[in-house]
């Protein structure tokens, strides 16, 4: 893998676990867990995707287990939760949950696309790929905290956004644009197409 795109995805993951595990304290919150359950949602958030694209493209380390210092910041940022959520109350509400998981959904979708690549994986299961890396941290946290995952119960584009992402990164690939630029610009692809969808109520045919 080109340096300037393991230093690319490097940050990027580190961007997407933080916003996926704001998302889990948040949910937590609503659901006013205490300490151990709030630590629970947002570790499962951050690193539920990731864990299973390591599981599928046989990858060991895990990548949390590999950068212990992620989980670390993840168990300061829980212990300190209550504040910080009390002293932003009037910020966090259901904007802000959209817009980190919307990040987090780009940012995954993305970087499990790249690794799948890395992997050898034909383009489609790459796809599928980063698709299962930016949902399922989201599909985690929504099973545990009793709800139905947002990616059924919500016809707007979710899933969908981030495939049209994976697959726009491929394209992008393809044609030997350069790496980091591509990585950059198909994560704000589904970032903006997310939030765009949302916004304006796009919904998917049932």
């Amino acid at each position: 893998m080109h340096p300037r795109l393991t230093l690319a995805l490097a940050i990027m993951e580190a961007i997407a676990i933080l916003s996926y595990a704001i998302s889990g304290l948040v949910e937590a919150r609503t659901k006013r867990l205490d300490g151990v359950g709030t630590f629970l949602v947002a570790m499962a958030t951050a690193f539920g995707g990731g864990t299973v694209r390591d599981i599928l493209l046989d990858r060991r380390p895990f990548s949390w287990v590999e950068h212990q210092w992620y989980p670390i910041v993840i168990f300061v940022l829980c212990c300190f939760a209550p504040l910080v959520l009390r002293t932003f109350d009037r910020v966090i509400n259901e904007r802000v949950l959209l817009v980190t998981d919307a990040i987090g959904l780009g940012l995954f979708s993305i970087s499990g696309t790249s690794r799948a690549l890395d992997a050898q994986m034909p383009w489609f299961v790459a796809s599928m790929m980063g698709v299962a890396t930016g949902v399922f941290g989201g599909i985690i946290r929504d099973v545990i905290c009793n709800e139905v995952p947002l990616i059924l119960r919500d016809s707007r584009p979710y899933a969908t956004c981030a495939l049209v992402g994976c697959w726009f990164y491929l394209l992008l690939d393809y044609i030997n644009f350069d790496t980091v630029y591509s990585v950059l610009i198909a994560t704000g692809f589904i970032l903006v197409a997310r939030l765009v969808t949302f916004k304006l109520d796009v919904r998917l045919p049932h």
